[in-house]
């Protein structure tokens, strides 16, 4: 992971990638070689040597509030990936941090830059369905082998939980979850949960390391039709509910007994992290 974030740093025009640091030498050299910059293997010496501007902290997410707080105390903007910490107090110790210093702090939840999310957005807000009155996530593959201190709950769950509450504008009101280990001995490789939200909007979770096919969907239902969201091709697709006069066609006013109509959103694909 943090070599995609010096690989996109390195592609920004208005960035220079000043440097990186890694406690593995090999990769500290072999990522400076590649991106043409300086490479350390003690975080502390390189902040101390280098005029930095922003920071990302792509650490193990036990970390995440030693080395965010050590760059935030430096009077540095940081970008932590998520989760931001591995427990609440931990979170509020960062955030604190940079209200403090009065630097900028952002969490790395990068499908919220996924073209689909945002034509997703805007057709919502648009109210292109109409009243939404469920969401199912499937968020499913392999397992891992670089995540060494979580499961799928802060890996993987954290970027749904995020998107969901960012395109309807509310927050749960009640989770139920089972969840498995089957790989992972230390933590949960399999969750299945189910969200009611305000405005009586359910949410169906299936998130997994569990899958040999990795699988990144989001189906939004609502009154006029399904919105579907392919995360991996950055597709957005809208399936309509047809209408029909309730006199001619009696039965198939009833939405859903015939197929809806298939339209491809127009999206422009871009690369991210």
């Amino acid at each position: 992971m943090g070599r995609n974030h010096a690989r996109i740093y390195s592609q920004l025009e208005n960035a220079n990638l000043v440097a990186v640091s890694d406690v593995n030498g090999r990769i500290a050299r072999q990522v400076s070689l590649e991106f043409k910059t300086k490479g350390y293997t003690d975080y502390r010496e390189m902040l101390d040597k280098e005029r930095i501007d922003v920071v990302s902290v792509v650490v193990p997410g036990s970390l995440h509030k030693e080395v965010a707080i050590d760059v935030i105390n430096k009077g540095i903007s940081v970008l932590v990936e998520k989760p931001i910490a591995t427990d609440i107090d931990g979170a509020r110790a960062i955030v604190d941090a940079a209200k403090e210093k009065n630097v900028k702090l952002m969490v790395g939840h990068v499908e919220r830059f996924n073209p689909a999310i945002i034509e997703l957005k805007r057709c919502l807000e648009n109210n292109k369905l109409g009243d939404i009155f469920k969401i199912i996530v499937a968020r499913i593959g392999p397992f891992p082998t670089r995540i060494i201190d979580m499961g799928v709950i802060r890996d993987l769950s954290l970027h749904d939980i995020d998107i969901i509450n960012y395109l309807i504008g509310l927050k749960p009101k009640r989770i139920y979850a089972e969840t498995h280990q089957l790989l992972n001995q230390k933590y949960y490789d399999s969750l299945t949960a189910l969200m009611r939200y305000e405005s009586d909007i359910s949410v169906m979770l299936n998130i997994s390391y569990l899958s040999p096919k990795k699988i990144r969907e989001l189906y939004v239902f609502g009154e006029k039709g399904m919105l579907k969201v392919n995360y991996i091709t950055q597709e957005l697709i809208f399936y309509g509910n047809p209408s029909y006069d309730s006199k001619e066609h009696p039965s198939r006013a009833f939405k859903g007994v015939s197929e809806g109509k298939e339209v491809l959103m127009n999206v422009e694909k871009k690369s991210l992290c």
